[in-house]
């Protein structure tokens, strides 16, 4: 026999899990999260560094901010369970005339949205991360409603209370393609066999592309490693948890246990599935520039590394929707590194969708998939 289930979400990390809870909770019938995984939250979720914040240079990531932060915020007081949450705020260094046009007009926006965004003299940013390098410094901005929380806690946490509203999340089973009937999904085929529902939200991260090919939509995401440093303990290692952020190198670091995490893009990543450490990569441009942009980590020792995946599109935004063909699939995918922050309110915005037939809270419809054909393209600047 064929199982049923009124919603499939494919993926259990932070956005799959949130948006299993919101559907249950809003009464979208049975829900069913599978995960290929023998655990959730161990894919791009399990290696995010956990930053939140709203100093974006698109309305729309500011506007999911805003919506989404509180609900991490408040996550722990109203659903009872316990999460890491660090509110001190991010701090972007900018040292090129370029950037800091971008980073002032940025900020306008921001503010213009009631974001407490702040542009800083190069002392001011030196006295809230003492130690970082001034070197060649234009300014700053800050605000000090960003923070970071446990990407690992959320996503247990949503699990959870997903749980609870009457989802099931199944572990170990790998959705191996969407089925359809005409125009319309008619389920999915697992390795543990069908399952026939209406209605897939494909929430698999950097293989979102890969799942939605099995019904012939082809997404423009492509997997990209990054790495992630975790150093021991040394002199001069920050006392609040403040993301640094770099913003011409897009390195970044923040307090870590006795010492800081830390990363950052390349000009030389390329698309892939491969999550082996760059070790070639972290000692030649990571190091370097951690040393450059924080002197006191060259005292530091490195603990632990590991690489995980950001789910880019061209323009750095989210695919967030229906697709018109085949009707019953929605996309959660594409974050390019802001999945993790926004998971909360996507995983609202989904339910909205699918049980009220659209989204209220926030207005997504600029993030649908159809927008690359149109070429209705507006790129985030300030990726990190």
């Amino acid at each position: 026999m064929t199982e049923t289930a009124d919603v499939v979400v494919v993926g259990g990390g932070v956005v799959g899990t949130s948006a299993a809870y919101h559907l249950a909770a809003a009464g979208a019938g049975r829900v069913l999260l599978l995960e290929r995984e023998d655990a959730l939250g161990t894919g791009s979720t399990g290696s995010c560094a956990g930053g939140f914040r709203h100093q974006f240079s698109s309305e729309i990531n500011i506007r999911l901010s805003l919506a989404s932060v509180p609900m991490i915020l408040s996550f722990q007081e109203m659903h009872g369970i316990p999460l890491d949450v660090h509110q001190d705020g991010y701090l972007f260094l900018v040292r090129s005339e370029a950037s800091w046009r971008s980073f002032v007009a940025a900020a306008e926006l921001q503010r213009g949205l009631g974001v407490d965004a702040r542009l800083l003299e190069p002392e001011e940013a030196g006295a809230l991360a003492p130690g970082v390098s001034l070197d060649g410094m234009i300014g700053a901005t800050f605000c000090s409603d960003d923070g970071i929380a446990d990407p690992s806690g959320l996503t247990a946490g949503y699990a959870t209370i997903a749980r609870g509203a009457g989802a099931e999340l199944r572990t170990g089973v790998e959705v191996r393609a969407i089925l359809m009937d005409g125009a319309r999904v008619t389920g999915v085929e697992t390795t543990g066999g069908p399952v026939s529902t209406g209605v897939v939200v494909n929430a698999a991260g950097p293989w979102a592309g890969l799942v939605a090919k099995t019904c012939g939509i082809v997404l423009p995401l492509e997997p990209v490693p990054r790495n992630v440093v975790v150093t021991g303990p040394f002199p001069g290692a920050p006392d609040r948890k403040t993301l640094v952020v770099d913003a011409d190198t897009s390195f970044y670091f923040h307090r870590e246990g006795p010492g800081v995490l830390m990363g950052m893009g390349s000009p030389s990543e390329r698309a892939s599935f491969d999550t082996t450490v760059d070790e070639a990569l972290v000692a030649n441009e990571l190091v370097p520039t951690a040393v450059r942009v924080f002197p006191p980590l060259e005292r530091a020792g490195i603990a632990r590394m590991w690489a995980g995946l950001y789910e880019m599109t061209p323009d750095r935004h989210p695919i967030i929707g229906p697709v018109p063909d085949p009707a019953g699939l929605y996309l959660a995918c594409g974050f390019s590194g802001h999945g993790f922050q926004h998971a909360p309110i996507v995983g609202k915005l989904l339910a909205e969708m699918i049980v009220e037939g659209q989204a209220r809270t926030v207005d997504v419809s600029g993030l649908s998939l159809e927008r690359f054909a149109r070429g209705d393209l507006a790129r985030e600047g300030h990726v990190v």
